[in-house]
């Protein structure tokens, strides 16, 4: 089993859906964001209680779902092909390993929780 936590634009929430839901993932946790990374954000100064702020982060969606190994490798093929534009900011995927996984309405462990 693995986690796949995905960082994407805003823009791009429909379309990693509609992958998670093709590969036969029905479940997912959607937050979210702001972040920069190479793009380096907007710069925009805010005003809040206590002083002036410069705040240089950009809108992102946070996306994390929990699969069986053996759709993890379709899984970011179809992202990379559908969501990538060739510019900075397309946002990043990262998958790691589950130890273990548990509904807690039924107590099912393992794959059966997925």
């Amino acid at each position: 089993m693995k986690k796949i936590e995905m960082t994407i634009r805003p823009e791009n929430l429909e379309e990693v859906k509609q992958i998670l839901s093709d590969r036969g993932v029905s479940g997912m946790t959607i937050l979210s964001a702001m972040g920069a990374g190479n793009q380096k954000g907007e710069k925009t100064t805010t005003v809040l209680k206590g002083g002036e702020f410069s705040i240089n982060l950009l809108p992102k969606i946070h996306v994390i779902a929990y699969v069986k190994d053996h759709l993890v490798g379709n899984i970011l093929i179809d992202i990379h092909e559908r969501l990538s534009t060739g510019e900075v900011g397309d946002g990043k995927v990262i998958v790691t390993p589950l130890e273990e996984v548990m509904r807690i309405r039924t107590g099912e462990r393992g794959e059966d929780a997925l």
